[in-house]
């Protein structure tokens, strides 16, 4: 009879833990996840949803405890984005859960092991407008969770307010449950067919099927940047050689020409003579190299990142060059 309520007070007291749950998709969680330099999964959680679950934890060794380390990581991830992080943590004596919105204070609510409430009613109203939940039903559910309850403890707390925000889109792979140990949440998290990895020293983020997909993109990549390149140098040729007839005509009398060298820039086909060919080739660079960084920036390639800004500098340069050269009348 003596060991019986040790061991339930042994259930009451989880372990620490914490998960990071995201309102983007993987791929946009990725290059936020890297710069925090820590060992972590990353899978889907639902529509427009993304949950981090960090191997470890400065809160292992004593150093941090975990609802701190979880806020900062949350505030962390948000900055540069428009998407909100909310941070759930849990130990043996708290459990609680801090969101992260860009540029705005921090909003959390905190509950006792034995789930006694010890936050402010307000932090839940200002966490339910902030994700834009329902006013009426969603506030009604989280307004419970306020008040005293001698049979939910802080994780059936915790897992109270994933339950509202399944109406949100949120939907946590089985076994991503609050209040598990470390190793029962890394191995929920790799089952699921689409985790990512990422590494402390900021690499990782692929998956094993989009690896080789991301291989073909940065061959790609490679080939458009060997494109690009070989396109500049023909330019940048051909602009010296303009350079020099310039200068060379700057220095004859006026009204004389030098059948030896031809002006280098033609003028379009049907169109005025006083209209050179170099703002049209410069401004077609500068199109093509826009929807080409786009491109990059949103599937996160840096061959084809680098292929649209050279094409753009090298238009902008070559467009600047001819406005000085060709000033208007």
């Amino acid at each position: 009879m003596s060991t019986e309520p040790s061991q339930v007070a042994g259930r009451a007291r989880p372990v620490s833990g914490a998960l990071l749950l995201c309102r983007a998709e993987p791929g946009s969680v990725i290059p936020a996840a890297r710069l925090l330099h820590e060992r972590m999964l990353l899978a889907r959680a639902g529509d427009d949803w993304s949950v981090l679950v960090p191997e470890g934890g400065p809160w292992r060794s004593g150093t941090d405890p975990v609802d701190r380390v979880a806020n900062g990581w949350a505030v962390a991830l948000t900055v540069g984005v428009s998407w909100p992080v909310l941070a759930l943590w849990w130990d043996g004596e708290r459990a609680g859960f801090t969101l992260a919105a860009g540029f705005r204070r921090p909003v959390g609510y905190v509950w006792l092991a034995d789930g006694t409430p010890a936050g402010m009613e307000e932090a839940m109203r200002t966490f339910a407008g902030r994700l834009g939940l329902d006013p009426v039903l969603d506030m009604q559910a989280l307004e419970e969770l306020t008040k005293p309850d001698s049979a939910a403890d802080a994780s059936a707390r915790l897992s109270a307010v994933l339950a509202v925000l399944t109406r949100a889109g949120v939907s946590l792979p089985p076994g991503l449950v609050p209040g598990e140990n470390a190793d029962g949440l890394l191995e929920a998290a790799r089952l699921q067919p689409d985790t990512h990895r990422i590494e402390a020293d900021g690499s990782g983020g692929r998956s094993a099927a989009g690896e080789k997909s991301a291989a073909g993109e940065d061959e790609r990549g490679g080939q458009a940047q060997e494109q690009t390149r070989e396109q500049a140098q023909e330019q940048t040729r051909e602009q010296k050689q303009q350079r020099e007839y310039e200068a060379r005509e700057a220095d004859r009398p006026e009204g004389t020409t030098d059948a030896r060298h031809p002006v280098l820039w033609p003028s379009r086909a049907g169109s005025p003579s006083s209209v050179p060919a170099v703002p049209a080739l410069a401004l077609a660079q500068m199109a093509a190299g826009l929807p080409l960084a786009v491109w990059g920036l949103r599937h996160h390639s840096g061959g084809w990142i680098v292929a649209g800004t050279l094409l753009l500098a090298h238009g902008a340069l070559a467009l600047a060059s001819h406005t000085l050269t060709h000033p208007r009348d």
